[in-house]
């Protein structure tokens, strides 16, 4: 494939448990506690019990912080709660920090459904992972409280309309303004992740100008460095969640750097009947733990069942780094209406800043590495690599590899491989997907004509394209019927019952089997084609390409031989009639039966039940074609130099003296964009080849 042509010429703390009984009124610290910051603190007198503690305690302190990603690390927390000065609850805590300073890290929130709407379609549920991996983040985790309808806080699956309360801000848009829905306590972020507290955020809220991100929780946790979360049980009344929970809560350190994400596993402990894992945590001393981890400011979101922690490895994939109580009683995590995911860079390594950058038949891989090193890709449909490119042995910090003869639509792994003498690194494994691009056009709808044939072809090759049906029963179009009760109404069926098929008149009933068959003409070139079928069916089927079998409906499971006297092994619609589509597509192997010209459809539609009143078929066909996109070439010059750039990967660039050529590869070969020549006097040509 070549491009379009151009050229360049010379002119281009622990627990509150531990108390004595001072009350300590947070609204005089209110001033302090947001020294420079335009925002206001519920007003509410705190309960803080500070008792003396025991001469020794042995309180739980978190483990070491273990870096995920560049920005991004982890540490995780226990207690052993018959030692004195731990928590009569055992519990399991996962947190992890993110520096808002590292100018690779971004936040996203769950961002706004389509069509949105205040208070009812605000965003669409979603399970953590899948944010996470719809969103390509690093980190994920639940955050506001939502309402979805129908469900309310446990709906039944995913793509369901929410409410979320309190306010929220996705990358910029306001998804859930700041409501009365007793959720107040918000943490904003600027574009450039400098957080800002709000912790009585109240209609109509706090100015947003300038907020690139916002969460809400229910109510502050530690403030100014003070654990209050036994406060929060007289401040904001509630009889449930204030028991021993699983919990999800965010904080902020001191002085603004870091973000941590904590969640603390419940519902699976002892006390809950259900093992020895972790039992959840009361509000004190989930503030107890973020202090540890080093938050000064810190709030409740959402938790109970919707606690979720995970990270992606390096294909993507979610990896669960908490165990929450609704995957443990479901199976699968609870579809939530928020989120807070964060993206970041790899940590660094020998080999850094892997890319691809894919197109339908080839991709482009770049990488660079910290010394000048050989450059080789590892590859394949699987993590077990069956393929390696060439290898180039010229040492290069900056590495490209042009993989090429790959398949549309399909998604690779692959790994970066680079060798200094004795030496080899192996980057982390990584994902993308070719591109497939393709056009669909209607090949024949249900009206399409076939012959037909009561006959018994046991032992017949009546399916091959070559065989002659002339001699059958009759043709007509779809859809065709045959019907004791004669032509009964089946509801959904785009299309009149066209075309009356015999009864079996020994019986009176509809033959066991009715055998059909179609001619379509392909015109286009059948490399790489796959089918889209729609078929209308009472009760099963056999389908047929030019003699192969493709699919199966309602009948006994492949390789199990059909007979004209099978009956169907079950039926596809409630009720027993063709009131509803069978779709399914045709791709594969099987595909290389399909001819340029003349092709034959064979179908054999069987009965449920001897006595069964009627049998039913139609048919309608779509090809979806694949068909090829030049990348442009671009050209931007400055004296003395010329920048040539394009956006698709798998291309080679090529330059000449002439557009008539000779061409050849520029030096390099240059795979990757942009590419910078210098202007010598002389006229080049340059282009982009597959």
């Amino acid at each position: 494939m070549i491009t379009n042509t151009v050229r360049i010429a010379n002119s281009v703390d622990p627990s509150a448990q531990n108390a004595c009984h001072a009350v300590v009124s947070l609204r005089a610290s209110v001033p302090r506690f947001l020294a420079g910051i335009n925002r206001a603190l519920p007003l509410f007198a705190l309960a803080l019990l500070l008792v003396a503690s025991p001469a020794t305690l042995a309180a739980p302190v978190p483990s070491p912080w273990i870096p995920l990603f560049k920005g991004v690390d982890q540490a995780n927390g226990t207690n052993t709660p018959g030692i004195s000065g731990n928590f009569s609850e055992l519990q399991v805590v996962r947190c992890v920090r993110i520096d808002l300073n590292d100018p690779d890290v971004k936040l996203l929130t769950t961002p706004p459904a389509s069509s949105s709407a205040a208070d009812s379609r605000e965003t669409l549920t979603l399970t953590v992972p899948d944010f996470l991996k719809h969103n390509n983040l690093q980190i994920a985790a639940d955050s506001n409280f939502y309402s979805a309808n129908p469900g309310g806080s446990d709906p039944s699956s995913e793509g369901v309309s929410c409410e979320v309360f309190g306010l929220q801000i996705s990358a910029g848009a306001v998804v859930s303004a700041a409501d009365s829905q007793n959720r107040y306590a918000s943490i904003l972020f600027t574009t450039n992740n400098r957080p800002i507290l709000a912790f009585n955020n109240r209609s109509p809220g706090t100015n947003t100008t300038g907020i690139y991100t916002a969460i809400t929780g229910y109510y502050p946790i530690v403030a100014n460095g003070v654990n209050v979360g036994a406060a929060s049980i007289n401040a904001y009344p509630d009889s449930f969640i204030h028991q021993t929970q699983p919990r999800t809560a965010y904080g902020i350190s001191r002085d603004g750097r870091y973000l941590y994400m904590m969640t603390i596993d419940g519902r699976q402990g002892p006390m809950d009947g259900a093992g020895d894992y972790s039992d959840g945590a009361l509000d004190s001393e989930t503030a107890y733990w973020i202090m540890q981890f080093g938050a000064w400011n810190a709030i409740n979101m959402d938790g109970g069942g919707s606690t979720a922690l995970y990270m992606a490895d390096s294909t993507g994939i979610p990896v669960v780094l908490n165990h929450s109580s609704y995957l443990a009683a479901y199976g699968h995590e609870r579809y939530i209406g928020s989120h807070l995911g964060v993206s970041a860079k790899p940590l660094p390594g020998f080999i850094n800043d892997v890319n691809a950058l894919p197109d339908d038949t080839a991709a482009t891989i770049t990488w660079t590495t910290v010394s000048p090193s050989t450059t080789q890709v590892e590859y394949g449909l699987s993590t077990n690599f069956t393929l390696l490119s060439a290898l180039n042995t010229t040492l290069s910090t900056n590495h490209a590899v042009l993989l090429t003869n790959l398949s549309p639509g399909l998604g690779y792994y692959f790994a970066a491989v680079s060798k200094v003498g004795a030496a080899q690194y192996v980057s982390s494994n990584f994902f993308f997907a070719t591109s497939n691009y393709a056009t669909t056009n209607a090949v024949f709808d249900l009206p399409q004509p076939w012959s037909y044939t009561t006959a018994n072809l046991d032992g017949v090759n009546w399916t091959a394209r070559t065989y002659d049906d002339s001699a059958w029963d009759g043709q007509g179009p779809g859809v065709l019927w045959a019907d004791t009760r004669g032509a009964n109404s089946l509801g959904h069926i785009p299309a009149t019952l066209a075309t009356e098929m015999p009864l079996d008149p020994s019986t009176g009933y509809p033959f066991l089997t009715y055998y059909l068959r179609a001619h379509l003409n392909f015109t286009n070139n059948p490399l790489g084609v796959s089918l889209l079928c729609e078929a209308w069916v009472d009760d099963g089927a056999v389908f047929y390409l030019n003699g192969v079998e493709f699919y199966r409906v309602c009948m006994p499971a492949a390789p199990a031989p059909i007979y004209n006297s099978t009956l169907a092994s079950s039926y596809y619609c409630s009720g027993g009639d063709a009131s509803c589509s069978i779709d399914f597509g045709v791709s594969g192997a099987i595909m290389t039966n399909l001819l340029a010209g003349d092709n034959v459809l064979a179908v054999e539609v069987h009965n449920y039940n001897p006595l069964s009143p009627d049998i039913t078929f139609g048919m309608s066909l779509s090809a979806t074609v694949p068909f090829s996109i030049g990348p442009r070439l671009n050209l931007a010059t400055s004296p003395g130099t010329a920048v040539l750039s394009w956006t698709r990967g798998g291309f080679t660039l090529q330059q000449a003296s002439s557009p008539a050529g000779p061409w050849i590869d520029a030096p390099g070969p240059v795979f990757t964009s942009p590419y910078t020549a210098a202007c010598t006097g002389l006229s080049r040509f340059f282009r982009l080849r597959r």
